[in-house]
């Protein structure tokens, strides 16, 4: 694979997965395709030399792993671990809200989200509904309109006169409702969705919808961009970018160490849930992999996890938002991120590691450190290693715009850390004791 194909198929994977739910289907498609058995939690498992698996929890959470050997105490786990959620509106629970003359939805707002990159795009609906169906069972699908079917309408300035000099500051719950048509239309949410699940699946006979989780997005599709085309434009890099490179590197590892993907829901909202990094997915699983608490923990201390989440590149517009000495550039290598109060997890031994593997492969690594008068954000590495207590580096792609409706990165970076995470996922040996 060379980097103008990993960079095609990274824009497919952005563009059908406009939600957690899709991600994973995507993510499953391509493990099964590869050989990869899916298991289900709710069986006992049957692990065999040799082999590759897969388990989902929520259908929003993934963990792939290899087995080319069951001694995982002795070999422990190459583990990269990023999320499946991204900033967004949902749709809350009594969505359909009719006034002044338009049809509208009402919507939620889920993390950090840039809300004024929300205003005047073309929106879709996608995500997962839940029925009873004719012969009286409860079901779930995923559903994805796909088409633009909603709009966030911004104020016209003649009635706004400061915006250009003070700002749009959005109210998140009068200001941000898409609307869909005009009040004198039809419009009965319970048969927009029951038609949608009737024209995408063929095995679903909808009595009544019972509930949903449906996000709006944004239609544009994901695209190289630039004048030399040096960067990759589009929604969710934050942090589809790091599911598809872990996942690339999960599929080209050579099955000479066990290695783990786990890609988890909710990091944006604090990864509290029973499929985020601050529930028991990860744990659950390496418990059932090794018999004994002794195995367990052998396993967990010769392993290492790499958290890919994307990091903040120098903005040239806005250059004193960073520390100088720590201020990545975008196409000059993944960025290793340090913080000292533990918002990441890096130490000096998996930073090592990593900058080893990076320098055997010709690349240079980067270094992010947030400004001594900032406040730092998180990932999911510090949670995971406090979980379970394994070694973890915090790396990510330089990124413009994160948490916008449409986020910018280099065109080079991500091809760049894939290569990394292979080696990555065949080091024999990470830190000698």
């Amino acid at each position: 694979m060379n980097q103008a194909s990993f960079n095609q198929s990274l824009l497919s994977f952005l563009d059908d997965s406009p939600t957690p739910f899709h991600a994973v289907v995507t993510m499953k498609q391509n493990l099964q395709s590869a050989g990869y058995q899916e298991l289900n939690e709710q069986d006992e498992w049957v692990i065999s030399e040799g082999g590759r698996y897969f388990v989902t929890r929520n259908d929003s959470s993934i963990i792939a792993f290899t087995a080319p050997s069951l001694d995982f105490a002795h070999q422990g786990f190459r583990m990269i671990g990023a999320h499946t959620d991204s900033p967004c509106l949902k749709l809350k629970p009594n969505a359909h809200v009719e006034r002044f003359g338009h049809h509208q939805l009402g919507v939620e707002v889920y993390g950090g989200v840039l809300l004024h990159t929300w205003l005047d795009r073309d929106l879709s609906v996608a995500g997962r509904v839940t029925f009873k169906t004719k012969e009286g069972a409860l079901k779930s699908r995923l559903i994805d309109f796909k088409d633009p079917i909603a709009v966030v309408p911004n104020l016209a300035i003649h009635l706004n006169r400061t915006v250009s000099a003070e700002g749009f500051k959005v109210n998140p719950q009068e200001e941000i409702l898409p609307v869909l048509c005009g009040s004198d239309k039809d419009f009965d949410l319970d048969k927009w969705l029951t038609e949608q699940i009737s024209r995408q699946h063929d095995d679903a006979s909808v009595e009544s919808i019972l509930s949903f989780e449906l996000s709006l997005y944004d239609v544009q599709k994901a695209a190289i961009t630039g004048l030399h085309g040096d960067y990759i434009c589009g929604a969710r890099l934050d942090n589809l970018l790091s599911c598809y490179v872990g996942m690339q590197a999960l599929l080209s590892s050579n099955d000479e160490r066990p290695t783990l993907l786990i890609c988890t829901d909710h990091e944006e909202v604090g990864s509290q849930s029973a499929c985020g990094a601050n529930g028991p997915f990860l744990e659950d699983v390496l418990r059932r992999l090794t018999p004994s608490p002794e195995q367990y923990t052998q396993t967990i201390q010769r392993s290492m996890l790499v958290s890919a989440d994307n990091a903040h590149a120098l903005h040239p517009n806005y250059a004193s938002k960073h520390d100088q000495l720590h201020a990545p550039l975008i196409n000059k290598g993944a960025v290793v991120k340090v913080n000292n109060n533990q918002r990441y997890a890096t130490n000096s031994e998996t930073t090592a590691v990593y900058k080893d593997l990076a320098q055997q492969a010709g690349f240079d690594v980067q270094t992010f450190v947030v400004r001594s008068d900032m406040a730092c954000g998180s990932t999911i590495g510090p949670i995971t290693s406090g979980e379970i207590g394994v070694a973890t580096l915090d790396i990510g792609l330089p990124t413009f715009g994160m948490h916008s409706i449409r986020e910018l990165a280099g065109s080079e970076d991500a091809f760049n850390l894939y290569q990394v995470l292979v080696k990555f996922s065949q080091c024999p040996e990470l830190i000698s004791k």
